[in-house]
């Protein structure tokens, strides 16, 4: 009998290929050095775009946090979550985010500065701060800004920062925009107290606290959907909206509930949701627009925390640190350590151990073998 054409060998090579689980990307080396029609399929760009669009949301690859104000900043260094070999963290001084395949860091070395991040390719890209924003807390937001880009696998290219902040001698919230293809800062977009939500907002926090009231924005990491970011301010947990396009910024309340903090999220259906704690559950919250037209919070799901997490004290306060959005994931920092909960499969996973978790950034990325790596080896030895 005749053997079966090679490309046919090749087709089905691929298929079993690609079926590989990305959140282990050492498979995806160890097969490519099996053999050279392995290497040749898996350094194929038309393979990879068929990867990433075959598994949809990209892995987590690693971690960096954030800490408190008052917790100081935390040690330097992405945590790997993987095998896969990321380029090493430029000197920085606070992360501020991780979207579309980048980090955004803040860096101050001779002046104040952000740098942009690639753990895979290793590229790095300095951008001055915004003129005109006086800041002492405040958050960020790095994301492609690529026309038509599906997010899936984002290295390089155009992309824009979003900064937004605080400061203790007002209560305005100010924010810009940069994009980096033009090279500058968008003009000054504020919030205060002529928006009648953030200053009720404020009277409502201003009468619960025995002292001076700042609405500081929370340093936690920011929410995407679409053009606009949403990100917390400190006491009752109220929610700034800013939409980068139209450089506006606005204001929406939660609903009332206990929790001292809450993650923001993106919800199965893209609308605005958050999560957080109240005792030993979590819940998860929805912003559903009604028959009305109006738009209201929903409860959607609680989960009993003490059925799936130890708890080794009964003191013990479980809190949602953050979100890895597309493969809703949520991360729960406790007495006992920091551990990942899939909201979909109900599988929990322990990442850490006991330490300051205030606000999660998850690093999400496809390393598959590529240009970069393997092309090479591809052609030293003639594929």
């Amino acid at each position: 009998m005749a053997p079966p054409p090679a490309d046919l060998i090749d087709d089905v090579t691929a298929e079993i290929l690609l079926r590989l689980p990305p959140d282990e990307p050492e498979h995806l080396f160890r097969a490519a050095l099996v053999c050279k029609p392995w290497l040749s399929v898996l350094c194929d760009p038309a393979f990879r775009r068929r990867y990433r669009a075959f598994h949809g949301a990209p892995p987590l690859l690693g971690l960096l946090h954030r800490l408190q104000v008052l917790q100081g900043d935390p040690e330097l260094g992405l945590v790997p979550t993987t095998a896969a070999p990321l380029s090493p963290c430029p000197y920085y001084r606070r992360p501020l985010d991780c979207h579309h395949g980048r980090v955004l860091l803040h860096a101050d070395d001779s002046d104040w500065h952000f740098v942009v991040w690639d753990p895979v390719t290793g590229n790095q890209q300095r951008v001055p701060e915004p003129k005109g924003i006086p800041w002492l807390i405040y958050t960020g937001a790095v994301l492609c800004a690529a026309a038509g880009c599906s997010h899936l696998d984002c290295h390089g290219g155009p992309f824009r920062i979003v900064f937004v902040a605080t400061h203790d001698y007002t209560s305005t919230v100010m924010a810009s925009v940069y994009s980096s293809e033009t090279g500058a800062w968008s003009a000054l977009a504020s919030l205060d107290s002529g928006c009648e939500v953030y200053a009720q907002h404020i009277r409502d926090a201003v009468a619960n606290i025995p002292y001076p009231y700042t609405p500081y924005v929370q340093p936690m990491r920011c929410t995407l959907i679409g053009d606009e970011i949403y990100c917390t301010i400190r006491w009752r947990n109220a929610i700034v909206k800013y939409n980068w396009a139209s450089n506006c910024l606005s204001m929406i309340n939660p609903p009332s509930h206990k929790a001292f903090d809450i993650a923001l999220m993106v919800m199965e259906d893209s609308t605005l949701g958050f999560a957080c704690t109240e005792g030993s559950c979590l819940y998860l919250w929805s912003r559903k627009v009604n028959s009305e037209g109006a738009a209201e919070w929903v409860r959607c799901k609680a989960i009993e925390l003490e059925t799936i997490i130890p708890v080794p004290n009964s003191w013990d306060q479980s809190f949602v640190a953050g979100y890895a959005e597309g493969v809703d994931v949520i991360f729960i920092s406790s007495d006992v350590g920091l551990f990942t909960i899939e909201l979909n499969s109900g599988k929990v996973r322990k990442l850490a151990e006991p330490g300051e978790y205030f606000s999660v950034l998850p690093y999400m990325s496809f390393y598959t073998p590529d240009g970069g790596r393997l092309s090479s080896l591809a052609k030293l030895t003639d594929v």
